[in-house]
């Protein structure tokens, strides 16, 4: 299973577009900050999308959180912004552990992360429209449960 994980697209979709058709998903998590192109970005693609209430996210109706099994792997969505990620994912990492998932992914800080260092693993796919990190290239991460529940990651690049 080849799941996309995205963030911060800021309504700017032109690059969700695009990795979508390189990618091809079977699934879409979309870690906040669509900013009312939730419909645009669920018909995109032919599979099921999941988005989370991200802090510009004004007036929409979407979740804070969401919890999801994909494969054996129990995951937890948020944008971040409630944990203080802009400042590292400790915090974050400490709440995922209480929860206890096997992965949390979160966006907000517009820096693209795959922390595998504790128990849990940390999971930012940085930002499709304003990226922040060195390069200031556009990132999104794409998450693989293979044979016999094989788990890979990969931050790719614009």
């Amino acid at each position: 299973m080849k799941v996309l994980i995205v963030s911060d697209t800021h309504r700017k979709n032109d690059s969700y577009f695009e990795v979508v058709k390189k990618e091809n998903p079977d699934m879409v998590i979309h870690c906040g900050d669509a900013e009312g192109s939730e419909y645009a970005l669920s018909q995109a693609v032919d599979c099921p999308v999941y988005i989370v209430l991200g802090n510009n996210d004004f007036f929409s109706n979407l979740p804070r959180e969401l919890d999801l099994d994909i494969g054996p792997y129990r995951v937890w969505v948020t944008h971040g912004h409630n944990y203080y990620v802009s400042m590292g994912n400790e915090r974050i990492k400490q709440e995922a552990f209480i929860k206890g998932v096997d992965i949390v992914m979160y966006g907000h800080s517009h820096r693209p992360v795959v922390d595998r260092s504790s128990k849990v693993i940390a999971v930012n796919p940085g930002s499709l429209s304003y990226p922040r990190q060195e390069g200031h290239r556009p990132s999104y991460v794409v998450m693989e449960v293979g044979e016999k529940e094989k788990l890979s990651f990969r931050i790719e690049y614009l």
